[in-house]
């Protein structure tokens, strides 16, 4: 099979000039210090709909002939290919129909909607939908655009490599997140072209990563069911096209935490003042998870930032959890009047934050003058909760977890 050039991603640059944005590339002192030098993310969770995916849907649509075009276009997505292929659609005078999962995020789908597409519910996970939009396809005659697994596709998405090269020049390490491998194959057609000595890393959540045993294998396998936060990456099995791209250019594929995820949508939210995905945000998940693990300079790409801000709130939590930020403690405690009050007084002396609190006397093995207080905070880290836990005990309360 015949490997996507850099003159196909060179032209499909020029065909976007005047429809995607070049993304900004930003600094990140903090996850530099623990990788030994400069680490930078690129920033496709700032593009036109939200994420790169506008790259390869206009490149692919626009490659159609007229008669083609005529017949109207269909797409499976969770979202984000949903939303670039609707707007591309629009932008090129097609029709647009998508398949979305029937638990697709509101945002995702008004937006979809909102660029002009048909909008239809289907099945529970993605390849589900995926079957449905080309049994349409098969039914209307309308094109069906694959989210990866075309050259055209490939093609567009490699745009975000030229403009990486550009914008680092001397990157030793590019982490990108890899679903089905449409955008981590074309980084890579640019990359092992313009700078081979590059290391071009694909990063999978490992509740669906697919690459691994794919690659051992020697072939596009399927997970039997995917789970994992990361809808934006959550592919079953990579394609035939997509695949030998990978398994010929990718060096290496790594695999990520949920609690990894999470520390990556907080990290770039509080340090970074970026709204990214769990999807978009894995190849920071990377950096978190694997310290010193890769040759600087790094690039991160962050390649979507469209999250339901109901999940978000839950990303949210978990990723305080993972990182140590809440502490949960049980208390026993004298039964007196104004007990409770003197611990929370002295847990606010101690710079801890009260999200809730119980009172209880009927808990096991509580003597008779005894009340159990269990207290839930939120901490500034893990030192800070051992801090917390150690100056009770001090304070001569009796800590139980």
């Amino acid at each position: 099979m015949d490997l996507v050039s850099i003159d196909q991603i060179e032209a499909a640059r020029a065909l976007l000039a005047d429809v995607v944005r070049e993304t900004p590339m930003e600094r990140a002192r903090d996850l530099a210090r623990i990788h030994g030098g400069d680490v930078y993310l690129k920033c496709e969770n700032l593009q036109r709909t939200g994420s790169f995916k506008i790259r390869g849907a206009y490149t692919r649509i626009h490659g159609l002939s007229q008669a083609e075009r005529a017949r109207g276009v269909v797409a499976a997505s969770a979202g984000n290919h949903a939303q670039g292929v609707a707007l591309a659609a629009s932008l090129l005078g097609t029709r647009s129909t998508v398949f979305m999962p029937e638990r697709a995020p509101l945002p995702k789908l008004a937006a979809t909607r909102g660029y002009g597409a048909d909008v239809h519910l289907h099945g529970v996970a993605l390849a589900e939908a995926l079957d449905e939009a080309v049994a349409f396809a098969e039914r209307t005659g309308a094109i069906f655009i694959h989210p990866f697994d075309h050259p055209d596709i490939i093609s567009g998405q490699g745009t975000v490599g030229l403009e990486l090269l550009e914008q680092v020049p001397d990157a030793g390490t590019v982490l990108v997140a890899t679903g089905g491998g449409g955008l981590v194959a074309g980084i890579a057609s640019v990359l092992k072209v313009r700078k081979p000595g590059v290391k071009v890393v694909g990063v999978q959540a490992a509740g669906a990563a697919s690459f691994p045993a794919s690659l051992d294998a020697g072939r596009p396998m399927r997970l039997a069911s995917t789970n994992t936060m990361a809808d934006g990456i959550a592919v079953g099995a990579p394609g035939p096209v997509s695949f030998a791209h990978v398994s010929s250019l990718v060096d290496d594929i790594v695999t990520v935490t949920e609690e990894s995820l999470s520390r990556a949508v907080l990290l770039c939210l509080e340090r970074r003042k970026l709204v990214v995905e769990p999807a978009g945000a894995a190849a920071v998940a990377a950096l978190l998870e694997h310290p010193g693990g890769f040759q600087p300079p790094i690039v991160a790409v962050l390649s979507g930032g469209n999250v339901d801000p109901l999940l978000l709130l839950r990303i949210i939590r978990h990723g305080m959890t993972a990182g140590g930020r809440y502490l949960a403690l049980r208390l026993r405690v004298r039964d007196r009047p104004g007990s409770l009050g003197a611990v929370l007084t002295r847990v606010g002396e101690l710079g801890a934050n009260v999200l809730d609190v119980e009172h209880s006397r009927t808990a096991g093995a509580l003597a008779v003058d005894e009340v159990e207080i269990a207290l839930n905070l939120e901490t500034r880290g893990p030192e800070h909760c051992a801090e917390v836990a150690a100056e009770l005990h001090h304070a001569g309360y009796t800590v139980v977890s």
